[in-house]
């Protein structure tokens, strides 16, 4: 869908004026828009379900996988859900203006930095609807403007939900710009809209890693990339073994399709013999296509000899590959080789082998004998997320509302000169 009046770069300047407005807006001012714009949602769900099916039937007749489909569906229960999450967003803290490492110099200066909106956040994803709103409110909250840019699959449902935010905004007399929806779904319209570094601070994609991989190659303004997770389960010679398992089942079958799933299962060749049939027996109902090593093979029906490839993938999917280590040092050279920085986990009983393991490895989130499905915002005490980062700057690991800021020094003063 192409818009031949449509201006990227006037929409981009009109996010930039609207976001000074949306700065200056208070925690309570925030907040009731917030809740207004959940109300509005759940008031237009019949409207913004007719919408939905017209992008439900262009996806069909493209042939879209059933998968993909399922993702792009709006129901009466759903819509539901995004305004709880909208209404969720109100309840955690306002990270803006607030103070910090206040310290007095010995001149007499006090010195701090204060949390402040990053400015213009651009968001490029895929099929999923629920994150236009989502990720609007997350930005509001934070005191950003937003231009959002969806996938061509979910057009009609974007705009319908951008319109419920939009009646918000024009019922308080404010900027429309403070949230913008690109009407656009061509591609010509991306590339268009990573050249606008004059007015747009970060760009967040979310989706494929080929999408991020073309937003990274491509983008004149900083990304924040997440490229994928490859998540590993290191399982120590001191492991319980039901811990073990659990955690295998867990990480890797409960939703497989998560980028916190487990890809990748390391095993000390001490407890080998005693885990893996153990291991073999819990993935067995879940039907997990395995790639193994040498020495694991034999304890999988059905498994395939694992190679590089397979330590690099990232299956979404019940498919794992599976190593025995000689040793610790063993796992940990192996993360350090195909990690993805994403989540990283060992199981065992010994503290200081936890500890040093959590010292060594410098993934976003590392974890001792706990799933890999709690590295999400919402399970890590964040609340929502707006996306997960595995480069270090500017923010690492889930993204909550601080992420969306950055600090400022300030000074405080009594005429002093240098």
């Amino acid at each position: 869908m192409t818009h031949s009046n449509f201006s990227m770069t006037t929409m981009a300047q009109q996010a930039k004026i609207a976001s000074r407005q949306v700065a200056q807006l208070n925690t309570t001012e925030k907040n009731t828009l917030l809740d207004e714009m959940a109300t509005a949602i759940e008031a237009a769900s019949a409207d913004i379900i007719a919408e939905n099916a017209k992008d439900l039937s262009a996806a069909r007749d493209k042939g879209l996988a059933e998968a993909m489909v399922d993702r792009l569906a709006l129901t009466p229960e759903r819509i539901a859900d995004i305004a709880s999450a909208i209404r969720e967003i109100t309840q955690l803290p306002d990270p803006v203006g607030h103070i910090s490492n206040m310290q007095l110099r010995p001149n007499g200066m006090q010195v701090g930095k204060m949390r402040i909106p990053l400015g213009v956040i651009s968001m490029i994803y895929e099929a999923r609807p629920n994150v236009t709103a989502e990720a609007a409110a997350l930005c509001l909250k934070a005191g950003n403007a937003v231009v959002l840019r969806g996938g061509s699959e979910a057009i009609h449902s974007n705009l319908a939900l951008a319109n419920c935010l939009h009646q918000v905004l024009a019922k308080h007399d404010l900027n429309p710009y403070m949230i913008s929806v690109i009407p656009d779904t061509s591609r010509a319209v991306i590339e268009d809209l990573l050249k606008q570094r004059e007015y747009i601070d970060l760009v967040i994609p979310r989706g494929g890693e080929g999408l991020i991989r073309y937003v990274t190659e491509n983008s004149q303004i900083p990304v924040i990339q997440h490229f994928k997770g490859v998540c590993h389960l290191y399982i120590d010679k001191f492991a319980d073994l039901d811990k073990a398992v659990n955690l295998l089942v867990n990480g890797k079958t409960d939703r497989p399709s998560a980028c916190n799933s487990i890809e990748t299962l390391l095993v000390h060749k001490d407890i080998a013999e005693q885990y893996l049939p153990l291991a073999a027996s819990a993935l067995e109902p879940y039907k997990v296509k395995v790639h193994a090593c040498a020495t694991s093979l034999p304890y999988f029906s059905g498994a395939e000899a694992a190679t590089d490839d397979d330590f690099h993938a990232e299956y979404l999917a019940q498919e794992i590959a599976i190593k025995v280590v000689d040793s610790y040092d063993s796992a940990i050279e192996h993360i350090n080789a195909f990690t993805s920085d994403h989540t990283e986990v060992i199981v065992s009983q010994d503290i200081s082998r936890c500890q040093q393991f959590i010292r060594q490895i410098n993934s976003s989130v590392v974890m001792a004998n706990a799933s890999s499905r709690f590295s999400d915002g919402g399970q890590l005490g964040l609340g929502s997320e707006i996306g997960i980062s595995t480069s270090k700057l500017h923010a690492y690991g889930p993204m909550g509302l601080e992420s969306l800021t950055t600090e400022k020094f300030i000074v405080l003063g009594d005429g002093q000169i240098r």
